[in-house]
């Protein structure tokens, strides 16, 4: 049975869009069959697999408003277990479409539940927002990662996030997990980085991946060549921090 784990922070900037598309390629590369969803207007993780974000195709769009079954959006990408289903800028304008449709947070769910059995991951990378398209990726998804990044403010808006998935699971999706916490933008040469990890892990106990995603400049490169890190450079640290915690998901 396909494990469906949307990546979720309502704050921007916090590596969403790179856990998302480097965990989904590693998954891969582990001979995993993953699916890749877009769920973000701004296309990164679109845009992050070198694919233009402006001129794709059929996208999640069409999908959540019905037009069209996920089928007709999957796409290839470099890597042979994974796939994609691309975002566009009309996912702007879904979130106001979607208020009057029937089982409005279910969109996503229903549209999945064609193709899930055909994969072994599928990972959603949610906008930086708990608005419905967030709503809809809770409420077809077994678990959550959360990326945290190691800097001022960061459990800032958790509260928030952590409420929203309790209503989701409450009223929406009563399987909905948390999978696991995720430390990123670490720099272990500053205390701030630490003390941010001391108090996540207080916080989360658990629930915090052993592994933390490093500041790395190869990493930080990767998207303007529309690759992921593996394929962009796979001796860099954030390659080896992004498999490290790809071990950690498929043991879980």
């Amino acid at each position: 049975m396909s494990r469906i784990i949307a990546i979720a922070n309502q704050k921007g900037g916090v590596g969403k869009t790179t856990t998302a598309v480097n965990l989904s390629s590693c998954l891969a590369a582990a001979e995993q069959r993953t699916l890749l969803i877009d769920m973000d207007p701004q296309a990164n993780s679109t845009s992050g697999m070198g694919i233009d974000r402006d001129n794709n195709g059929m996208s999640i769009y069409e999908v959540l408003i019905g037009q069209q079954p996920v089928q007709s959006a999957i796409k290839t990408t470099d890597l042979p277990f994974l796939s994609l289903v691309t975002s566009s800028m009309s996912l702007v304008g879904a979130e106001i479409e979607l208020v009057n449709m029937m089982s409005r947070e279910s969109c996503l769910k229903t549209a999945l539940g064609e193709i899930r059995n055909n994969y072994d991951y599928i990972i959603v990378d949610c906008p930086p927002s708990l608005g419905l398209l967030t709503i809809n990726t809770l409420t077809a998804a077994d678990s959550v990662i959360i990326p945290i990044q190691c800097e001022y403010y960061a459990l800032e808006g958790l509260g928030q996030l952590m409420n929203t998935i309790g209503l989701v699971k409450q009223r929406l999706n009563p399987g909905l997990e948390v999978e696991g916490v995720l430390l990123t933008m670490y720099d272990g040469r500053l205390n701030l980085s630490k003390q941010v990890s001391e108090e996540v892990r207080k916080h989360f106990d658990s629930k915090v991946y052993q592994t933390v995603i490093s500041r790395n400049v190869r990493l930080s490169e990767a998207p303007s060549f529309g690759k992921p890190i593996i394929l962009y450079d796979i001796l860099s640290t954030g390659a080896e921090n992004y498999m490290a915690l790809t071990k950690e998901v498929m043991a879980g």
